[in-house]
């Protein structure tokens, strides 16, 4: 065989295994980013379990006697602002992911000063229904814990998958881009304070 022979050889086949790595690349890339996806559902799936509870709580809470107007209307507000943040499951951006943070943020928040307050009123605190839609609140906000935990584990594997070589050369062509995580709540960082006095 000729020299040249030899060298078109294994360019071809250098050429074929870049085709077909690139075959196999992309569609690991798009399973991955269905798996995010599907991540993302099961995050706004455990959300919206939430939302759907806040109604029947807030309803328990209106029959108590003198309860702080304004506690229930923080909390319908922010539940109104929770629902009304939409993200893109194609995108998941690091901006949208915030934004839906945020909102649900001051939804835990109004949350949790309606529990204060109800706590200042037993016979509140002492229905059944109460009850149940209290302990109903802290299954979810475990479900929410565990779903954000995977959600991002499933990025980080899907972040990780695009930015190595060679699949880093195959994602920016076909446009696969980096996905947001759910990040820690400022002030997350610093233990709350626990005075006995």
């Amino acid at each position: 065989m000729k020299k040249q022979n030899i060298i078109l050889f294994v360019i071809l086949g250098i050429l074929a295994l870049f085709v077909i790595n690139g075959f196999m690349g992309y569609n690991k890339m798009v399973s991955k980013q269905e798996a995010t996806s599907t991540a993302w559902a099961q995050v706004e799936n455990v959300y919206q379990r939430r939302l759907d509870l806040i109604p029947n709580l807030v309803n328990t809470v209106k029959g108590a006697a003198n309860f702080e107007q304004k506690t229930l209307t923080d909390v319908i507000n922010a539940r109104a602002n929770a629902t009304s943040v939409k993200v893109d499951a194609s995108k998941l951006s690091a901006d949208q992911i915030s934004k839906f943070q945020a909102s649900q943020g001051e939804l835990s928040q109004a949350l949790g000063r309606l529990m204060v307050v109800a706590e200042q009123y037993p016979q509140l605190k002492a229905t059944e229904n109460f009850k149940e839609l209290q302990s109903q609140l802290e299954g979810t906000e475990n479900r929410i814990a565990t779903e954000r935990q995977k959600f991002n584990e499933v990025v980080k594997d899907y972040n990780t998958f695009i930015r190595k070589f060679p699949h880093v050369i195959y994602s920016g062509w076909f446009g696969f881009e980096k996905k947001g995580y759910f990040e820690a709540d400022k002030g997350a960082e610093k233990a709350p304070t626990v005075s006995f006095e």
